[in-house]
């Protein structure tokens, strides 16, 4: 084996991968021919999958059944939806660590850590996310020799302008929007198509740098890999639908709410047994004006490092207007 293969990371498994960011993490992981890739499925499961993936059904009920379909594996992505058994998480992560994994990236998928390597802000709905990344703790803790890289990209630009009015504030079949302060409180959001292929450029990278400077993977040993495809503000995405959708903000009811109050407002609703309110608190509480949203300026990215291009926002605002006049979302 030349010192080129034995410097790459070869064999990928993916849990999740006819999810929404786990089918483009999928995509764009076979399209660069470097890899091995496994997707773990459901035995239940008739999701499709593209050639080129071998599929192997997992009873995640078991952590033998689970860590067998991982042997021989360098890198884990896990992508599970928020149905999922709150233990499930740790369970993968146990398994894929006796199963002898290298790399884990845990069902992270947020916002900035308080430094690349530091730990999730002090929110009590966005500290959650932190258990993902503990979990790969834990396991280290147990003498475990597996790290973790946690994608923080922010939100999902087309899911969360097309969801409805408790995610970005936008009802765009009604063409109604709700602006947190003044709507102009930028914050850095990707594209699901950006996480994919960053992930596949990450795994692509060598593992180690030895004699040149070139980026490699280990340079995101347990920390954050940062991306975004835009750092917008809420008036950025409305003007985007402007053009998108040939509008004007005489054709909209534009409503304003202090952000304070939309957050509270959601921690009611969701204390009040509506599920939407979690999400209208989460995201009010990203467009806070102390910038928790806006990672990019505080810590930069890593799109140049792993050869990222730029994307377009009115063509990924258009994507979402065709998931919100498809049915995409609840209009809530």
């Amino acid at each position: 084996m030349s010192h080129q293969q034995s410097n790459h990371l070869r064999k990928v498994a993916l849990i999740g991968g006819s999810g929404k960011v786990g089918s483009h993490m999928l995509k764009s992981l076979l399209a660069t021919g470097n890899h091995e890739v496994t997707v773990l499925s459901r035995p239940e499961s008739t999701a499709a999958f593209p050639t080129g993936a071998t599929i192997v059904k997992v009873d995640y009920s078991s952590s033998t059944n689970i860590k067998t379909a991982l042997q021989g594996q360098d890198f884990l992505i896990i992508t599970l939806g928020v149905t999922s058994a709150p233990d499930l998480h740790s369970r993968i992560v146990n398994a894929a660590a006796e199963a002898g994994v290298k790399y884990i990236m845990p069902n992270y998928f947020a916002f900035a850590l308080s430094e690349r390597t530091g730990s999730v802000p002090d929110d009590p709905l966005l500290s959650g996310f932190g258990k993902y990344i503990q979990d790969v703790k834990d396991v280290q803790e147990k003498g475990f020799d597996v790290k973790y890289v946690a994608m923080c990209c922010g939100f999902w630009y087309e899911f969360s302008l097309g969801m409805g009015d408790a995610w970005f504030g936008f009802d765009i079949q009604n063409r109604k929007v709700t602006l947190y302060d003044n709507g102009k409180t930028k914050v850095n959001v990707s594209t699901w198509e950006l996480c994919g292929k960053a992930a596949a450029a990450l795994l692509s990278l060598p593992m180690d740098k030895h004699a040149n400077s070139k980026p490699a993977l280990h340079d995101w040993a347990d920390s954050g890999l940062y991306i975004a495809s835009f750092l917008v503000s809420q008036r950025d995405m409305l003007s985007s639908l402007h053009r998108v959708l040939g509008t004007t903000d005489a054709d909209w009811t534009i409503t304003y709410q202090p952000v304070e109050e939309r957050y509270e407002e959601g921690l009611k609703a969701l204390k009040g047994g509506d599920r939407t309110g979690f999400a209208k608190a989460m995201y009010a509480k990203v467009f806070y004006p102390e910038g928790l949203g806006d990672y990019e300026t505080d810590f930069g990215l890593d799109n140049a490092k792993l050869g990222l291009e730029d994307e377009s926002l009115d063509e990924a605002t258009r994507r979402a207007v065709q998931m919100a006049e498809g049915g995409f979302g609840s209009g809530k």
